[in-house]
């Protein structure tokens, strides 16, 4: 079973309240407020939609959002009010400089191999117009280096469980886990993932040798400085000219 698709549809829903999402979308809005000119931004890995559905609804970014998305299910469940294409990551489905801005949530730029997560921001700079936005949230590899291992149980509202073990390897940067949901009708779901997580100043040099640099790193949703026990990694760089 692929992790990003009915097992981390049905085990994640339950943790995205409204809340969370509303802060995470004005963030998104006051980060793209000062793109210059019409153009498209477009929501990569949208799942359901729960941060394009309420950024093109209002605001600065109202009429502008085009979801993204491989995972047919999350398609067929996406909130109603944007746009919305069937995709991969690693072969944007777009025309060379046709849009004006790009995001994602939650690591899901680098859920890849290192040599794929090279050809994914090069193919997020071809599509971008030179001086595009490009603003992606992860976690500081600091955070995970001092709690390397974890493991999770908890019991969701429908009576489902969730299972999860994982374990970060400071060498290779990459966290490994494996996640289980058990659902009330027997069925079990489970898959592994892996996902690479980069030092800031390694991160810094993937951006600038694939056309990016950068224009900002945060700390968190309120704009705080980043630090190594910051609850995110959130990092916004624009596309070099030419």
């Amino acid at each position: 079973m692929s992790f990003f698709g009915e097992l981390y549809l049905r085990s994640t829903l339950p943790f995205l309240s409204e809340s969370v999402t509303a802060s995470e979308a004005e963030y998104l809005a006051r980060a793209f407020a000062d793109i210059p000119g019409p153009g498209a931004v477009v929501d990569l890995g949208c799942g359901h939609g729960r941060h394009a559905s309420r950024l093109n609804a209002s605001g600065p970014l109202a009429g502008r959002i085009i979801g993204l998305e491989l995972d047919a299910l999350s398609l067929s469940m996406r909130r109603p009010g944007f746009p919305a294409v069937q995709g991969d990551l690693r072969a944007l489905p777009f025309r060379p400089e046709s849009l004006a801005g790009a995001y994602a949530w939650y690591s899901t730029l680098f859920a890849f191999t290192d040599e794929e997560h090279v050809h994914i921001l090069r193919e997020v700079a071809r599509v971008l117009r030179p001086g595009g936005r490009l603003v992606f949230q992860s976690v500081p590899y600091e955070r995970l280096a001092e709690s390397p291992g974890a493991a999770f149980r908890q019991t969701l509202p429908d009576g489902s469980v969730l299972e999860e073990q994982s374990r970060f390897d400071a060498v290779t940067g990459r966290d490994m886990g494996q996640r289980t949901l058990s659902l009330p009708t027997g069925r079990r779901l489970t898959a592994s993932y892996s996902i690479r997580y980069y030092p800031l100043a390694e991160l810094t040099r993937l951006l600038e040798s694939t056309g990016f640099s950068t224009a900002w790193v945060h700390g968190g949703l309120d704009g705080e400085p980043p630090s190594p026990r910051a609850a995110d990694l959130i990092v916004a760089a624009e596309r070099r000219q030419g």
